[in-house]
């Protein structure tokens, strides 16, 4: 019983730790944003649920400790209604109402009456705060710690696999993919698992030569130990760099940044690959996790770096490495879930915002309420797609199975 709970502790705490901190960076990026354009605002929550601490500054904004931590909120002043863009008649309802109890030229202060693009900058300011707060915790990892880079020499070919009849052999060096310099053997892994049926080019060092091949990834199903069962490209390539090849590189601070935008780029081209990919049908979209499965692979991280290291110093270190690398790839995913051009997300909003500058008026309500159902549906059909995919990778269905039978 008390190993379960361990468990169940070493799974739950360091995803909501850093769900809360990410989406409380997230709520701070439309709090600071509407400040900076005097929105009127009414509370900050970090959580949900049951009220454990508060209190409300000079400026009326109540400051909220919740019960839960599933994340935070910002709610602005005069909210009227869930997709957070009222149309023209509530517009005029909602003044009204300001005026009638603030007095005339009140309603400046509110959101809805701000100019579109800035009520759009507010908007978008959640994202945004998403992807910086990624750069910095990458530019902290980069320069504090650096990074490993395992050039990506081939110690085996598998016997009749794609690797095989392109051409490779044990000694090459992988120099350039698809025309793109690499250093590391991890950047040859993430490109092959992506391109499963697309040809893909590599250039290779053998002895003094450059040599030119090119292999088409085949789909296999792996265990992976973070994110489970999925199906992945492979080309039958086993890399290992010598002892003296590898090199451990720690980027002074201007690098680091720099390192910091590149890596966060890379999160985010290979998702947008991967979408892609999944639209196109060339993916069945068994890499998409929900909650479950977020909350797995936090788990097995802290799981891996509790075990790395049985100093109580070492231990703390690599745990707060593993969550800080952790957080920083979450923050991408929820910014780039929210710029998803979905009614009741970020992204959905800023369509609306671009409806109503090209047109100089808000969508009418009874178009805003039907996009608001739609993204509704949406997002709760992926969400039921992304757990039926944790499910199926922990072998819930498997086990279930056994007891019946």
């Amino acid at each position: 019983m008390l190993g379960a709970l361990g468990q169940v502790v070493m799974y739950l705490v360091p995803f909501l730790l850093v769900l809360t901190v990410v989406v409380t960076i997230h709520e701070l990026g439309h709090f600071l944003t509407g400040r900076l354009f005097g929105v009127k605002m009414d509370r900050f929550s970090i959580g949900f649920g049951p009220t454990l601490l508060s209190r409300t500054d000079k400026r009326g904004v109540e400051w909220r400790l919740a019960a839960l931590p599933l994340g935070g909120y910002v709610r602005f002043a005069g909210d009227l209604d869930a997709t957070g863009v009222p149309d023209r008649k509530g517009l005029d309802a909602l003044k009204a109402r300001i005026q009638a109890d603030e007095g005339p030229g009140a309603e400046r202060d509110y959101l809805y009456f701000k100019p579109v693009w800035q009520r759009a900058l507010i908007v978008a300011a959640g994202p945004v705060a998403n992807f910086i707060l990624a750069i910095l915790l990458f530019t902290i990892l980069f320069s504090a710690v650096g990074v490993q880079l395992r050039p990506p020499r081939v110690a085996d070919v598998a016997v009749e696999s794609p690797a095989a009849a392109a051409g490779f052999q044990r000694g090459d060096l992988i120099t350039q993919i698809n025309g793109r310099a690499v250093e590391d053997g991890r950047d040859v892994i993430r490109i092959v698992s992506l391109s499963s049926g697309d040809p893909v080019r590599f250039v290779v060092e053998r002895g003094d030569q450059q040599v030119q091949l090119v292999a088409t990834p085949v789909r296999e199903v792996t265990q992976d130990p973070i994110a489970g069962r999925v199906s992945i490209g492979r080309i039958g390539l086993g890399l290992a760099s010598a002892r003296d090849e590898i090199r451990h590189v720690r980027y002074g601070v201007v690098e680091s940044v720099g390192q910091g935008v590149r890596q966060t780029g890379e999160v985010l081209s290979t998702t947008l690959t991967y979408l892609g990919r999944i639209f196109t049908g060339r993916e069945n979209g068994d890499q998409l996790s929900g909650p479950i499965g977020i909350a797995k692979a936090s788990g097995a991280l802290t799981n891996a770096a509790v075990q790395a290291n049985p100093d109580p110093t070492a231990m703390a270190m690599n745990l707060l490495l593993t969550l800080t690398s952790f957080a920083a790839i979450l923050s991408i995913g929820i910014g780039f879930l929210n710029l998803l051009p979905i009614p009741v997300l970020d992204g959905g909003h800023l369509v609306f915002y671009a409806y109503e500058a090209v047109t100089r008026q808000p969508l009418p309500a009874g178009i805003q309420e039907a996009g608001f159902r739609v993204g509704l549906a949406l997002l709760a059909c992926f969400m039921l797609f992304a757990t039926w995919n944790d499910l199926q990778k922990l072998n819930l269905f498997q086990f279930l199975g056994g007891l019946v039978s």
